[in-house]
């Protein structure tokens, strides 16, 4: 057989080697591919538990807020409009009561409406920063498992080559072999040709 035909069996085979690779790499593509839409389905699942146990505690907040905050700041803003007010007279509001002005409900409901806000929009925050956390993590361990594979697809098209070359090598050898047996055979023939014919 000769050498370029030795050679194109070696490329061939290895081209086989390498497509077989490359359906593995298919393979472990879709093997993996499920357990990201899991990932994704666990953290909407996650979302709405963590939605779910949130939106009672807010609810809480808001009365304890109502109930606790709003009539402090009522209180402090009350105080700081009777000390920057130039004329103490009642002007606009509904009259005094125990001493002090009667806070409109307004100021109430804004400012327990902005305590909310600012609870609302922090607790919103940290959810989302332990969301993105968890995100990050399930997104480090697929690059660590397609880095491995990734590796180890390499490692077999190495080896696959290997083998590829020392079949090559290996028929060659093997060739070179049968060319000196024919070689000797044919000598051999014509040293008993020439005896016979003495």
């Amino acid at each position: 057989m000769p050498i370029t035909a030795k050679r194109r069996k070696a490329r061939k085979e290895a081209e086989v080697a390498i497509t077989r690779l490359q359906d593995l790499a298919r393979e472990q593509a879709d093997r993996f591919g499920p357990y990201a839409d899991q990932a994704r389905e666990q953290a909407a699942r996650t979302l709405l538990q963590a939605r779910g146990w949130t939106a009672p505690r807010l609810e809480t907040a808001a009365s304890r807020v109502e109930d606790t905050v709003a009539p402090r700041v009522a209180g402090l803003l009350t105080a700081a409009a009777q000390r920057v007010d130039p004329r103490p007279a009642r002007r606009g509001l509904r009259g005094l009561r125990n001493g002090g002005r009667r806070v409109p409900r307004a100021v109430l409901i804004g400012g327990a409406a902005l305590v909310g806000g600012v609870i609302v929009y922090s607790l919103v925050r940290m959810r989302q920063a332990s969301q993105d956390a968890e995100w990050q993590e399930h997104l480090d361990q697929a690059r660590e498992q397609v880095r491995e594979t990734r590796e180890d697809l390499e490692d077999k098209a190495g080896k696959a080559a290997e083998k590829a070359g020392e079949k090559a090598g290996t028929a060659a050898r093997k060739a070179k072999d049968a060319k000196e047996a024919v070689k000797a055979a044919a000598g051999d023939r014509s040293k008993e040709n020439g005896r016979s014919g003495s």
